[in-house]
């Protein structure tokens, strides 16, 4: 069975849509996934071993320039490879107008996706061929299992989604225990304390375990290196991909994370996770899996060191 699945963003959002695609795996052996995806996203979905093609959609970068000569031959080259296949499902797990303008109502094949109750943009429900009440009250990932079970005809999963990729990034054992912090994100309300991380960090070193830091732009390498000063047991890491980041994740003892992409990413692999929420509630968008903890405050302000400490002192027991 050929399907083409329309998930274009967010890294939380493309992961979970992994879970999803195991049960169909499971339950359709000889399924065979491309997926449409943003150009930033696109070594994410070749993870998945259902995964056949990945076609990348540029969509962020080409509404700065729509009529210029590189988008139009873009365009064209992605609207080609869009088309290549006829597929006997195409499901947009993505549910907004631009998803279905610019992918769904595109391909070949019978579309699929949710009616106008269950959506967050009502009108992309109208390019659905076929449509299905999927209730809102219950977490992302349960969401587009039932998705793809109403889509593609076979029975519930009984048990937790399974993202399918831990296996190949779990592999390889560090020498040396060390917890991972991702202390990114794009939004102000969901930073913690710069010095709240450095004395997590200086807590940690002190257990003789080591704290590791990614970045991916120049604010967090401040940050990171912030943290780090005079902490002789704290690496900071060199600018990584995401499969690089993967990997660091598979070999940590433990993560602790803000409400990020990248806590979404641990709990894809199945790493013990204590992801920090004061801004957001994790209800129905927070990290799913196993190993997941939750620190909640009204605010970020409102989570102590002390807190989080004695979790990830937990974890590591």
């Amino acid at each position: 069975m050929k399907v083409c699945l329309i998930k274009t963003s967010s890294m939380g959002d493309i992961l979970h849509s992994f879970p999803a695609l195991t049960d169909a795996l499971h339950a359709i052996p000889d399924l065979q996934v491309d997926w449409v995806v943003e150009e930033n996203f696109t070594e994410i979905p070749r993870w998945h071993e259902a995964v056949n093609r990945v076609i990348p959609i540029a969509l962020r970068r080409w509404r700065k320039s729509p009529f210029s000569a590189q988008t139009r031959k873009e365009w064209k080259t992605y609207r080609t490879l869009l088309q290549t296949q006829q597929y006997d499902a195409v499901i947009d797990a993505q549910g907004l107008i631009k998803s279905a303008l610019f992918a769904t109502r595109l391909a070949k094949g019978i579309t699929h996706g949710y009616d106008r109750h269950s959506i967050r943009e009502p009108l992309a429900s109208l390019f659905y061929d076929k449509q299905y009440a999927i209730s809102y009250q219950q977490h992302a990932v349960e969401r587009i299992r039932q998705l793809f079970v109403s889509a593609l005809g076979y029975e519930v999963p009984s048990i937790q989604g399974d993202y399918g990729i831990s296996k190949h990034f779990n592999r390889e054992k560090s020498a040396v225990d060390f917890v991972l912090f991702f202390h990114g994100t794009t939004r102000a309300d969901k930073f913690w304390l710069d010095e709240n991380w450095r004395k997590l960090a200086e807590k940690l070193t002190a257990l003789g375990v080591e704290v590791r830091l990614p970045w991916s732009n120049e604010s967090e390498l401040t940050r990171a290196e912030l943290i780090a000063q005079g902490l002789t047991q704290v690496k900071i890491l060199p600018k990584s991909t995401l499969t690089e980041l993967a990997y660091y994740i598979g070999q940590a003892k433990a993560v602790v994370s803000v409400d990020t992409g990248l806590a979404h990413l641990t709990a894809a692999l199945d790493k013990p996770n204590i992801t920090l929420y004061g801004a957001t509630d994790p209800k129905l968008i927070g990290t799913y899996g196993k190993h997941q903890h939750y620190i909640q405050g009204g605010e970020m302000s409102a989570i102590s060191v002390e807190q989080v400490y004695h979790r990830v002192e937990q974890c590591l027991r």
